[in-house]
């Protein structure tokens, strides 16, 4: 028989593991600060590079004018750089959905089952529905109407009477057949 899988008991006791949680936060911690203030460093830097400090003291209005218009061409420039970077993200973001949804759609498909028959008994079945409430078996004919025998033959003479509706119908057309069913119900005496 199958056992179920025993956990071992911890080495490490609780205030040892606790002590280990803080530690990693600690690091976890100081990892973070550490990347932002590279990434920050790195920014200034790259600000520096792209752009230089403005010298406009000094300028007369024609220097200041084609300052203006260098300034704007770099502007131009960044703008369509920035327009392809946005557009290559979106991009790659379509991809990955659809790639995902692809992933879902390779994953939900199983090979159905080939069903068997089987026989259950109403007992069975009821058990299975009801679980533990079914109690014994149940005598399913208990709950049918019980019919006498001289019901049945009243409704045979009853039917008999009746016959075929296509006859009833064709006998009783115009004035001939209205003319019986006056008689009939005692109209013409």
């Amino acid at each position: 028989p199958l056992h179920p899988r025993v956990q071992p008991k911890s080495k490490i006791s609780a205030s040892r593991k606790l002590s280990l949680k803080m530690l990693l936060l600690q690091r976890a911690m100081e990892e973070l600060e550490q990347e932002t203030v590279s990434r920050d460093e790195e920014k200034v830097k790259y600000l520096s590079e792209k752009l230089p400090p403005l010298q406009i003291t000094g300028l007369s209005m024609d220097e200041l004018q084609k300052l203006c218009r260098q300034l704007n061409a770099k502007i131009e420039v960044v703008d369509e750089e920035r327009y392809d970077f946005e557009a290559k993200v979106n991009k790659n973001n379509r991809d990955i959905h659809e790639l995902k949804l692809k992933v879902q759609d390779l994953g939900g498909k199983f090979k159905k089952p080939a069903l068997r028959k089987v026989r259950v008994s109403a007992d069975e079945m009821m058990r299975a529905l009801l679980g533990s409430k079914h109690k014994g078996s149940m005598d399913l004919r208990a709950n049918l109407k019980s019919v006498k025998k001289e019901d049945i033959k009243q409704e045979k003479v009853m039917s008999s009477e009746v016959g075929d509706w296509r006859k009833n119908v064709e006998a009783m057309s115009g004035m001939e057949g209205r003319k019986k069913m006056f008689d009939a119900a005692g109209g013409g005496q």
